[in-house]
């Protein structure tokens, strides 16, 4: 595959963690994945959003920076692809909804100054997943702290992401995840096969049937 860093992302319960660890799987790639699980302030953060909300921004922006340091800064020359199921750039979509202004001004200035040192990926793969098809996916994967996950945080999140795709430089490859199942070998195969013919990429909606 052309591209030897990429990000897989989307809005929460997409599905990105199961997409990069197949695709690392199939290229043999470094997977790079968000770690989440043992974070205290998010069990918090969705009980009481304005009192844990700049901890857990923080506490993300940490473990990010330091895992990315780790994988990337110190990667060889001919190193392998890396797969990562989130991009740096998450940190400030979702401090820019959860802060209040002053928070997130600080926040961003901490952002900032990390990202200088890091490099941007060489291409995005988007899944673009309808909410109703998010809440569901939600709940069926059971974590008890995001079952009282809402339409309009989702909704919220998504023009987040919206809005950063509009001014991304990154490559852009949007896939419409409604008809989608990547667990399905067929429609897993189209997507390598779409990432195996190309020779450059650039922003585009593919559909998987």
């Amino acid at each position: 595959m052309k591209a030897k860093y990429l990000v897989v992302e989307g809005n929460i319960g997409s599905g990105k963690t199961t997409v990069a660890t197949k695709l690392a799987t199939c290229f043999g790639a470094r997977l790079l994945l968000e770690q989440f699980v043992d974070n205290p302030f998010l069990p918090l953060f969705y009980k009481d959003k304005p009192r844990y909300a700049f901890p857990l921004e923080l506490s993300f922006l940490a473990e990010r920076y330091q895992q990315q340091h780790q994988f990337l800064l110190n990667r060889t020359l001919f190193e392998e692809l890396i797969i990562a199921d989130y991009i740096w750039d998450k940190s400030q979509l979702f401090a820019r909804n959860n802060l209040n202004e002053a928070e997130f001004n600080l926040f961003q200035r901490m952002a900032d100054i990390m990202k200088a040192s890091l490099p941007k990926p060489d291409l995005i793969l988007y899944l673009h997943t309808p909410i109703p098809q998010l809440l569901t996916q939600i709940r069926q994967r059971g974590r008890p702290y995001e079952q009282g996950i809402e339409e309009e945080y989702l909704l919220e999140i998504e023009e987040a992401y919206r809005n950063f795709l509009q001014q991304t430089t990154v490559p852009i490859v949007r896939i419409d995840m409604q008809q989608v199942d990547f667990n399905r070998p067929d429609h897993f195969q189209q997507l390598v096969d779409f990432l195996e013919q190309q020779q450059e990429f650039e922003n585009q909606t593919i559909f998987i049937q």
